[in-house]
């Protein structure tokens, strides 16, 4: 209903508790959304977007504050998607019971309605996110149990060979050694080289298990908040039969754009992380690329004025992501991430079973949309995914 993003949000709520977390970030989000608001751009909230054409064409469904909906269709010579990031889904033993959550979600809680987990929290999973929540929620008043980190204590090899290009962002490095400084100030259990993640329970969380230095240990746990890095969200990129590239460092797929976020369908961008994990201060000034190609293209702009405004935000872009490489070696996902056991449930609304997509795949499915089929006893059977 407000913009503002997953960075910026607040839906207009204000608190004492909220500006002391936020701090600047909430004010540096405040000043860029009170610029757009200022801008004259028609600012359409509530609205979802269920198709894309590569031609521009887009069918919107608008709501009202009620919640009622009416169908529309735009053209647009130029349209750009700021779709963002999503947290990686991890599917291990118990993650479907209730007590177990996105540690995103805490935090999308936390900020718009400052409400703060109670009882025994666990946080686990791997990335800089898991220790800003973590720190979030103990300066709000929360209590957290352990925090169960995926990643080893020390630096791997791959990350040690990427230090000397991330020291221009050494307050990034800084911030984040903070962060487990001010865990361990308050007493907060930090477990590294975690492995075997299970949630236990009984209808509800009961107890978190899971491996480290050869040792099982147990945690009795009433919430258990997980974090295995963010992806771009490419469901539009991929609706409109963009080219997308893997991404090895980040361990997933991304639209392939040039270096001002144009795609492979001429009339579309990407703007921020839906491109490309970088972060929100590298989404900021991607923006304004986008915005000054889309200009040059448009016919406001020449393409040498073009040129010469981006060149000091390409700097800055570069400073931005400078420490992303380090980040990427620093917290993989882990093994269990990309190999779950034959049991485990990973669509769980449907719920299939590993074993199950396994088994379609063998069979030739390459998606979720495909059937196969195949005769059991003299009778068709079906088999769907």
């Amino acid at each position: 209903p407000r913009p503002g993003g997953q960075i910026y949000r607040s839906g207009g709520f204000t608190s004492s508790t909220l500006d002391r977390l936020l701090g600047e970030s909430r004010r540096h989000g405040a000043e860029l959304v009170t610029a757009f608001e200022h801008s004259g751009a028609v600012y359409r909230p509530r609205t979802s977007v269920w198709h894309l054409d590569p031609d521009g064409e887009a069918g919107l469904l608008v709501r009202d504050a009620q919640g009622a909906g009416a169908s529309e269709t735009i053209r647009a010579e130029r349209i750009v998607l700021a779709t963002g990031a999503m947290e990686r889904p991890v599917a291990f033993a118990g993650w479907t019971l209730p007590g177990v959550m996105n540690a995103g979600a805490a935090q999308i809680l936390l900020k718009s309605s400052a409400l703060v987990p109670e009882g025994r929290v666990v946080l686990a999973g791997s990335g800089p996110l898991l220790l800003l929540v973590a720190t979030q929620i103990l300066e709000a008043g929360g209590r957290i149990a352990a925090l169960l980190e995926t990643a080893p204590r020390n630096m791997n090899a791959a990350a040690l060979r990427r230090l000397p290009r991330a020291g221009r962002g050494w307050r990034e490095i800084a911030r984040g050694i903070g962060f487990y400084r001010y865990l361990q100030r308050r007493g907060v259990p930090v477990h590294f080289d975690v492995d075997g993640l299970v949630a236990e329970g009984t209808g509800a969380l009961g107890a978190v298990c899971w491996q480290s230095g050869g040792v099982t240990h147990r945690l009795p746990a009433d919430l258990l908040l997980v974090h295995f890095g963010v992806i771009p969200v490419t469901h539009a990129t991929r609706a409109i039969g963009a080219d997308h590239v893997w991404d090895q460092a980040q361990q997933a797929w991304r639209p392939r754009l040039d270096e001002f976020g144009a795609t492979s369908v001429s009339r579309y961008a990407v703007a921020g992380d839906a491109g490309g994990i970088g972060g929100a201060q590298a989404a900021e000034v991607s923006g304004r690329l986008v915005a000054l190609d889309a200009a040059a293209r448009l016919g406001p702009m020449s393409r040498d004025e073009r040129d010469r405004l981006a060149a000091p935000l390409h700097k800055k872009w570069n400073a931005a992501t400078a420490v992303r490489p380090l980040l990427d070696a620093l917290y993989p996902p882990p093994a269990f991430a990309a190999d779950p056991a034959d049991d485990i449930v990973v669509c769980r609304c449907e719920g299939v079973t590993a074993a199950r997509i396994r088994e379609a795949a063998r069979r030739g499915c390459t998606g979720p949309n495909q059937r196969s089929e195949e005769r059991r006893g003299g009778e068709e059977g079906r088999a769907r995914l």
